[in-house]
This record gives C-alpha cells, sequence and structure tokens, in this order.
C-alpha cells in the first residue's frame, strides 16, 4: 500500500482528527493546514475535525483555530502539516494521539510521526495537500474555503510565483483552486499588503543593508523595532526585500528576540544556504531557510560564511 493510500485509509478509520503546523506560521502553514482541515469536514461530515495552534490575528483572514482539551487526543489522529522537525510543532500534545502523520515539503532532516509523506519538490505543503484531494478526488470535496486557504498558501511559499521552487505543477493547482472558487486577486492583494510600520520600515531596510560580494545583511535590534512601532513577527514583511537588489545574491536578515538571541532569516537567488542554516541551529530550503544566532559574535560568523557562499558562486 503506498503512503497516501495509508493516509487517507488513517483518516477514513478515524472519527477525531487533529491538524497541527509549525509555531510562527507562515501562509502556508495555516493554509494547509485549514485548507486540509476543511476538505475533511466537507468529505466526513460525521467526523470531529480540529485545527490548533496559537491564534494569529494577521493570518486569521485564512483559518482560526479550535481549543481542545488534553482528553480529546485520546484515540485521535494528529496530522502535523509544513513542519521539518518535531520541536517546532505548535502545542506539545501533537504526541498525544493515537497515530501521528507527517505531511511536508522541507527536506526530511528530522524524521517523525508514523506515517511521513514528505516531498522537498514541491512548491509547499498546501500544493500537496491539494494533490492529496485530488489523488481521492472521487471520495473527497474540495469546498471553496479549502481552496482560498491552500491558493493562500501557495501564493505565500512561491511569493506570489516568484520563487525558483513555483514549477509547471504549482501554475497547474493554482489554476484548479481558482476553478474551484480561490479569489485569487482577493488574496494576492491581501499578502501583498504590508502595515505603515512595516513600510517605513522597509526604507529603513534599503537605507542600511550592508552588501559584500553578493551577500546582503541588516541587523534589527531591539531599539530600531521600537522606532518603527513594528514587532518581531512584523518583520516578516521586509524579508523578501533584499532579493530585488540585482546586486545581492543571498541575504541574512538578523532580528533580536526577548532573551537576546537573534533569529535569521537567510534567503538566497542562487547559492544553497540551508546547509549554512543547519550549523547555527536551524535548517530549510536551499533558497530559503532559518536559523539562530546567539550574539554578535555568531552573526559576524554568519556574515563571513554567508559571504564566502555567494563568492564561490559567482566564480
Amino acid at each position: 500500500m503506498d503512503t497516501l493510500a495509508e493516509i487517507y485509509n488513517a483518516i477514513d478509520k478515524y472519527s477525531k482528527i487533529i491538524i497541527h503546523r509549525h509555531q510562527r506560521p507562515d501562509p502556508d502553514a495555516i493554509g494547509s493546514q485549514v485548507g486540509l482541515a476543511e476538505i475533511l469536514k466537507a468529505s466526513f461530515p460525521y467526523k470531529e475535525i480540529y485545527v490548533v495552534g496559537k491564534d494569529i490575528p494577521s493570518l486569521d483572514w485564512i483559518g482560526t483555530m479550535d481549543t481542545v482539551d488534553g482528553d480529546d487526543y485520546n484515540n485521535a489522529l494528529v496530522i502535523v502539516t509544513d513542519t521539518a522537525n518535531a520541536p517546532r510543532v505548535d502545542d506539545r500534545r501533537f504526541d498525544n494521539g493515537s497515530l501521528l502523520i507527517k505531511i511536508d515539503h522541507h527536506p526530511n532532516d528530522e524524521p517523525f510521526g508514523d506515517l511521513m509523506w514528505v516531498r522537498p519538490e514541491a512548491s509547499s505543503t498546501s500544493e500537496m495537500i491539494y494533490d492529496f484531494y485530488q489523488h481521492f478526488a472521487k471520495q473527497l470535496v474540495l469546498p471553496k474555503k479549502a481552496a482560498d486557504a491552500l491558493y493562500a498558501g501557495i501564493i505565500g511559499d512561491t511569493g506570489r510565483f516568484l520563487y525558483p521552487a513555483t514549477s509547471a505543477r504549482t501554475m497547474l493547482v493554482a489554476g484548479a483552486l481558482m476553478a474551484a472558487g480561490a479569489d485569487a486577486a482577493a488574496i494576492n492583494q491581501r499578502e501583498n499588503e504590508i502595515s505603515l510600520a512595516a513600510a517605513r520600515l522597509s526604507a529603513y531596510v534599503y537605507q542600511n543593508l550592508q552588501i559584500k560580494d553578493g551577500a546582503g545583511y541588516l541587523v534589527l535590534e531591539q531599539a530600531t523595532l521600537d522606532e518603527f512601532g513594528i514587532t518581531e513577527a512584523g518583520t516578516s514583511a521586509i524579508v523578501s526585500l533584499p532579493g530585488r537588489i540585482s546586486d545581492v545574491l543571498a541575504w541574512a536578515i538578523f532580528v533580536v528576540q526577548g532573551d537576546g538571541h537573534y533569529r535569521i532569516r537567510l534567503r538566497s537567488k542562487g547559492p544553497e544556504i540551508n546547509g549554512l542554516a543547519k550549523a547555527h541551529n536551524g535548517g530549510g530550503h536551499p533558497l530559503a531557510s532559518g536559523a539562530q544566532a546567539a550574539d554578535h559574535a555568531e552573526i559576524n560568523q554568519v556574515i563571513q560564511e554567508l559571504t564566502t557562499l555567494t563568492k564561490n558562486f559567482k566564480k
């Protein structure tokens, strides 16, 4: 029996299904989570289907989370979407169910779960959820709310089809979701919008970004965040900006955290940066990863390593 069939049979077997995703979710995390939930609710109206994790007000237009008790995990199927490793799963009760399934498009460097369906070549986990629906289209229903959520996830992880992960298959799936009712124009506009604070921070990014040998980098300290009235989570809106500069091949944005360490957002237009991320308590895709830096000494180390990558790439 193939993996998709095993996943479908598990969904068919269990009367209670709880769907998790990763901490600090992006549109693909919530889109795949909510999209799968809405497909299952429409297809199995007699089952209990829940989505859990911290509510994210800026993404509640995709979907909001449910409240579940610890007892709800008894004899429940748990599915985790868009999460590469177990420590990143939002809500630590994810391992309390009877069966655990991982559905993800990140490299499977840290396997977890009783069943795993991992496709690093997919643009997003939302694209995979649509593929799952299509594989069992005779048994499953794709309602508009699911189509909206999955479309939001796909354009979130492809930068509205700008990033190299966008494939011919991705475009076909996006079209199919539109045919199913996804409001592409409204969703694209929603993901394109930023707050006034983020717009002002964008100007700061362009003014203060350092570029050396194709590597761009910027450190955002708490004083800067306070000056622009923006939270750490709000800095996600400016992560892609350095990529618009022709001189920049890869870049790192360091954002201070409450305990003094720095979250690193790494992006690239060519050099593979996930190895660098793994060396600094992180990981991800070859061209989009995340990592951590304990202090400015480690920040300088990451900058040196990133510069080496871009220099070697240009040779």
